[in-house]
């Protein structure tokens, strides 16, 4: 028994001589454990001396996501069941009710059921509010709320949920399924074909090399590779991707980071599928991080025409670090460089503004650089399309519309109130946009542009240094111009809004599977790929 103890005592103590002496030599390393001296000790006597019960649970996640908020948005802490969820994600396999949801406050939306899963068949339909999940209340669940819809295929799960103003209750048998990278493939005319790549899970190539195969047995000559609303995911499926078109032993990406061994530079590892076919990359500003590996590589390369609008720009790296406790930790470790040597990582996290917000970087400030045939290319603010579809990009109100979730809800409203039989002939007509805006009226929506914010920051300091009545008719001419604006933006971003509007309300008669379809006949950044591709002397023009 003395042994054991005097173990106890003693291993504990050489270790943190051991610790201490070590890092006797290494400032960083002692200001690291003297602060986590300071913060054991901190925590400890708030938890044991505050006036009031303190849940050490909810202060520490508390004390690391403020923490962590002043890094960037990318390092996160992970829960076990955030951690399960990643792994899901990476994997492309799931558990679960088969619907894409958003959490909100107080509900669970559906924005998405899956066509042919249990959602779908049990009569769910986007819009749908989940406000009970078995016997747990939504509103009352502190963590996110979705996890409480997973569970092991076969279970019943029993919701609640809101149509229309109306409550529904019921029972769905969770089932597993595959969430595809790919998720469509198909044949545009007699000799272009058409891929859509949503993801970069673990399947990525697979499926995409599945799918270039089947086309060009179909005849395809020349293909559009549709990497737009891909969000990114693994690293070395981008390096995959771009190998299929080019050859092996190829420089596809380089990451960079103040930690030597992270330092690393990826080369193609296998024989292309076809170095030789014309290619159209789409991409727009929801295209970010491994999708923008493969469109900047494939650009840098001139091996792809990129065609769309600018690119999200993260051009940071992550990777997972396992903690205690079945927790996770997924910290950024390096930016990394397209080919030419550009980083295209658009916001600036370590000098904020005044506000704390990450300042954009200039487009005055960008570097030049140049592709293999020497072209010019950019860093500083996401992948520049060779090609640009002006009308497609997010305006502050379009993108204000959206955030405020107005488009999605009206689609909603749409499908109650109209039916929808034919897709190719389906038209958002200019009466129906009438309606959106009035919809948009009646919801109380109120855009502020910067520049509002900034004139009554002016108009504030005015009034203090009593300036105001000097400027009070400027500042009220300003404010009408301004409101003027405001009440033609919409009108002005009607090609965009009708699009936005087009693919949602399609999407709830004829589910994703359908718009893909709708895209080959309509779809403006497709139809300017093809009129690029069935142009051989433009195609090589671009790229020269």
């Amino acid at each position: 028994m003395k042994k054991l103890l005097h173990k106890k005592i003693i291993l504990p103590v050489l270790a943190v001589l051991i610790f201490t002496s070590t890092t006797a030599f290494k400032n960083d390393f002692f200001e690291i454990a003297k602060q986590i001296e300071i913060f054991t000790t901190l925590f400890k006597e708030i938890n044991m001396n505050y006036v009031d019960d303190t849940n050490p649970g909810d202060l520490m996640d508390t004390a690391i996501k403020s923490m962590l908020d002043d890094l960037d948005p990318y390092t996160q802490f992970y829960n076990e069941q955030d951690v399960e969820a990643s792994r899901i994600n990476n994997a492309g396999d799931y558990t679960g009710i088969g619907a894409k949801v958003l959490t909100l406050k107080d509900k669970l939306v559906i924005v998405e059921p899956y066509q042919g899963y249990a959602a779908d068949k049990a009569g769910l339909k986007a819009g749908d509010e989940i406000i009970k999940v078995d016997k747990v209340a939504v509103a009352d669940f502190k963590e996110d709320a979705a996890n409480l819809l997973q569970g092991a295929s076969g279970t019943e799960v029993s919701l609640v949920y809101k149509r229309q103003g109306k409550t529904n209750t019921v029972k769905i048998i969770r089932e597993s399924l595959e969430i595809k990278a790919v998720p469509h493939y198909a044949m545009v005319d007699e000799k272009t074909g058409y891929v859509v790549l949503r993801k970069f899970n673990d399947k990525a190539s697979s499926e995409t090399i599945r799918a270039i195969k089947a086309l060009k047995n179909q005849g395809a000559t020349q293909l559009i590779l549709d990497l737009r609303g891909n969000p990114g995911g693994l690293l070395h499926e981008a390096v995959n991707v771009t190998n299929i078109f080019v050859p092996k032993d190829q420089l596809v990406v380089t990451t960079k980071s103040k930690v030597k061994k992270y330092n690393k530079t990826y080369y193609t590892k296998r024989e292309p599928i076809d170095t030789q076919i014309p290619l159209v990359v789409l991409i727009d500003g929801r295209s970010a991080s491994a999708s923008e590996i493969v469109s900047g590589a494939l650009q840098d390369m001139d091996r792809a025409v990129v065609v769309g609008t600018r690119s999200f720009g993260k051009g940071l790296v992550q990777r997972p670090k396992p903690l205690t406790y079945g927790t996770q930790m997924k910290i950024t470790i390096s930016r990394y460089y397209t080919p030419s040597g550009r980083c295209i990582q658009a916001l600036d996290y370590w000098n904020r503004d005044e506000n704390g917000k990450a300042t954009r970087t200039q487009k005055e400030n960008y570097n030049a650089f140049k592709t293999k045939n020497g072209r010019d290319v950019f860093d500083g603010g996401g992948v520049q399309p060779d090609i640009e579809v002006e009308f497609a990009k997010q305006t502050p109100i379009t993108k204000a519309i959206s955030n405020e979730n107005l488009v999605f809800n009206f689609a909603t409203n749409y499908y109650y109130n109209n039916k929808v039989e034919n897709l190719n002939s389906f038209e958002f007509s200019d009466s129906d946009f009438k309606k959106f805006k009035n919809y948009i009226k009646t919801s109380g929506f109120n855009f502020e542009t910067k520049t509002e914010k900034a004139l009554t920051n002016a108009i504030n300091v005015a009034k203090e240094e009593e300036l105001d009545a000097v400027i009070t008719s400027e500042y009220a001419n300003l404010t009408k111009a301004l409101q003027a604006y405001k009440s033609n933006a919409i009108d002005e971003n009607k090609t965009q809004l009708k699009s936005l509007l087009t693919d949602e309300i399609i999407k709830r008669y004829f589910y994703s599977e359908g718009l893909y379809t709708y895209y080959t006949a309509h779809n403006a950044e497709i139809k300017k790929a093809i009129n690029i591709l069935n142009n051989p002397l433009q195609y090589a023009s671009i790229l020269r």
